[in-house]
């Protein structure tokens, strides 16, 4: 090769190692790192190639080389089975093919090409970015007239920065401007407050969440109520619950008449058993024997039997027929009807006396007349 080639070469290889440039790719995109050389041209049994990582601070690492005419593309463990070399070096492509991007995949790429002493190299820059996640949207607050509320919008994550945009909806599904009522918080662009809601608020609310990666959005329904609205509602709501609180006390009080009711009837025969009048009891007019006797006595044809019970009816006849004793009968005289003759009647005890006039007698009607005779 002549001296004119060599000095060529060396002149594009410092121009080389001078480049830089950088890429921005999607997180699970693919990406070309470009790396094209002339060294191939001086001898290419000798030719390296070696692709380096660096992340931050830290040491570079290999992550795919070429030398002795053999490939070695497991160098770097998170990168295995995604790295390879996009042509073939020998034509002077040495350009790196990544796939399914990560985040780590993000650093400073250098290539670097090397044959009979002469080196080239170039510095490629990779972010690798994320798009935001899909963002939540919610309310907070009353939705009635004279109120306000905050719409609240957050997406969990995605490559910084991540901008945010408040719009609303119209009927035909255009994204417009937000009321006049709404206010967007500076310090904090992904909320809003809407003081003295009216019903012009009524609608959907669309919050875009963007970054250079790409977008996403989410939608909130509004509904702005009526206060009259909410007065008959709930006047509405508490007469349907008087009501039926009502009908419940008047299927209850029912239940308790039934009740009541048929207690009484079954209750009623046991107290016409219990309080039934006893019947009156009727004397059996005596022989005519008594007749005399029995009339000058009660004064009467028949004697009436008494009006509260069977029992004192007893217990007057008895009381007839229990002869009483005066202090006066001590000192006479009465004649034994069996020996036709006078004795004196024995002394009385009192004791027995009590004893006798408690015991109820019945006497036959005749024996009553002699007594009274």
């Amino acid at each position: 090769m002549s001296a004119l080639s060599i000095l060529f070469l060396a002149s594009c290889s410092t121009w080389m190692s001078q480049a830089q440039t950088e890429f921005k790719r999607v997180a699970e995109a693919n990406v070309t790192l470009p790396c094209h050389h002339r060294l191939h041209l001086l001898d290419p049994q000798s030719l390296d190639v070696e692709w380096l990582l660096q992340y931050s601070e830290a040491s570079p690492q290999p992550v795919i080389t070429y030398t002795g005419g053999n490939t070695y593309n497991d160098l770097n463990t998170e990168q295995k089975g995604r790295v390879s070399f996009a042509s073939d070096v020998l034509t002077g492509d040495a350009s790196l093919k990544i796939s399914l991007l990560q985040l780590s995949d993000a650093g400073l790429y250098t290539c670097k090409v090397k044959n009979a002493g002469q080196y080239e190299w170039t510095r490629i820059t990779l972010k690798v970015l994320e798009k935001p996640s899909k963002p939540k949207c919610w309310k907070e607050g009353e939705m009635s007239e004279g109120r306000e509320i905050n719409l609240q919008c957050y997406s969990a994550s995605g490559t910084a920065p991540i901008m945010y945009k408040w719009q609303r909806i119209d009927e035909e599904g255009k994204a417009g401007s937000l009321p006049p009522m709404a206010h967007i918080n500076f310090s904090n662009p992904a909320q809003v407050l809407m003081k003295n809601l009216t019903r012009m608020a009524t609608g959907l609310y669309q919050c875009t969440v963007s970054n250079e990666a790409g977008h996403d959005s989410c939608i909130v329904e509004m509904t702005v109520q009526y206060a009259q609205n909410l007065g008959i509602v709930a006047g509405v709501a508490c007469g349907v619950m008087g009501g039926l609180s009502l009908v419940f006390l008047t299927v209850w009080l029912a239940i308790r008449r039934k009740e009541k009711k048929k207690y009484e009837e079954e209750e009623s025969p046991n107290e016409i058993r219990e309080d039934a009048e006893a019947p009156k009891a009727r004397l059996v007019k005596p022989g005519s024997s008594s007749s005399g006797s029995r009339s000058s006595h009660s004064g009467s044809s028949s004697t009436r039997s008494t009006a509260n019970s069977a029992s004192r009816s007893q217990q007057t006849l008895s009381t007839e027929a229990t002869p009483h004793i005066t202090p006066t009968q001590h000192s006479q005289v009465v004649m034994d009807g069996r020996n036709g003759r006078e004795t004196e009647p024995q002394k009385i005890n009192h004791t027995n006396l009590v004893k006798t006039e408690a015991t109820p007698t019945m006497v036959p009607a005749q024996s009553r007349a002699f007594q009274t005779v």
